[in-house]
């Protein structure tokens, strides 16, 4: 049975832990935003209620800087980059993971609102 950390990083269903919450891999660009409307395993309703992911969106945001910060950090003052080359970097970086910042914030708040659930593994 995986962890509540370990359902949170593969972005599986809270309640069941096995369902995926999006049809599609983390570093797809193909449909980026959408979402599984309920865990394809025990049904539960991974949009409970309107602007649910609101508090997503600040995660999202509090990973992401923290996430920049750290990056820029590395490549400037412990390899040595300039820092021009280091913001250059990290433009194409978060450029790649922007996606899954979106999805790890969406797994993370949902992942704090819903109980697990042992009777749905």
């Amino acid at each position: 049975m995986k962890t509540a950390a370990h359902s949170t990083l593969a972005m599986t269903c809270p309640r069941c832990r096995q369902g995926d919450m999006f049809p599609t891999g983390s570093f797809s660009f193909k449909e980026p935003f959408t979402m599984n409307d309920h865990c394809p395993v025990c049904n539960q309703n991974l949009a409970p209620e309107p602007g649910f992911y609101f508090g997503a969106m600040f995660l999202s945001y509090i990973l992401t800087g923290w996430f920049c910060l750290a990056f820029v950090a590395l490549f400037h003052w412990v390899i040595g980059w300039n820092i021009v080359s280091s913001f250059a970097l990290l433009l194409g970086v978060t450029g790649i993971l922007f996606v899954w910042f979106f999805r790890i914030s969406r797994s993370i708040w949902i992942h704090l609102n819903v109980k697990f659930d042992s009777t749905h593994s």
